[in-house]
């Protein structure tokens, strides 16, 4: 299954402020979520940013809000951002197919994301080297999470240059300096 831009939206999952400093390897996770949200910002693929409780866990983290052009987010409740149904009544209405999606944790709201994605008919691509949990060994397991639930995984480069398709397309310059 080819990945195109026109048919995909991601989502930037609870990166807030208590959340992001107890997260494994947090200086990686911030690099490379920076990196992919700024090819998709380039690449124009809608983003949506949701919050888990913000009132306890924070604001999105100053770090990854300056990359996104009038800033918004939407406040959750459930693990899953599919239990926001607003969420995906706007999917479905503008014909997205593919949801990418970065944040953490990884074996919590990403799983129960990635899972009713696919539930729903969408296909879930996670970008494993943008997404965290406290522990490695959570990672881990979601990981094995998501091959059991057949959910696709892939690396921030791979899923960049899918989207970006050709060294020929306007964007390819601006996204290809991002990763160097």
């Amino acid at each position: 299954m080819r990945i195109i831009k026109e048919k995909t939206a991601a989502f930037v999952i609870d990166i807030q402020e208590r959340l992001f400093p107890v997260m494994y390897k947090k200086e990686n996770l911030l690099k490379n979520c920076e990196i992919l949200i700024e090819a998709l910002v380039e690449l124009s693929v809608p983003l949506i940013v949701t919050q888990q409780y913000t009132k306890g866990l924070g604001e999105t983290i100053p770090e990854i809000r300056s990359h996104i052009p009038n800033f918004n987010y939407t406040e959750k409740h459930d693990f899953s951002c599919c239990g926001e149904l607003s969420i995906i009544e706007r999917l479905k209405k503008t014909g997205i197919e593919n949801v990418i999606i970065c944040g953490i944790e990884s074996h919590v709201c990403v799983l129960q994301t990635a899972v009713d994605l696919k539930e729903t008919g969408m296909n879930p691509v996670v970008v494993t080297d943008c997404i965290s949990s406290r522990t490695e060994d959570n990672i881990v397991a979601a990981k094995e999470r998501f091959r059991y639930e057949n959910i696709m995984m892939t690396s921030y480069e791979s899923i960049i240059f899918e989207l970006t398709r050709s060294s020929t397309a306007p964007v390819f310059r601006t996204v290809s300096r991002l990763i160097k």
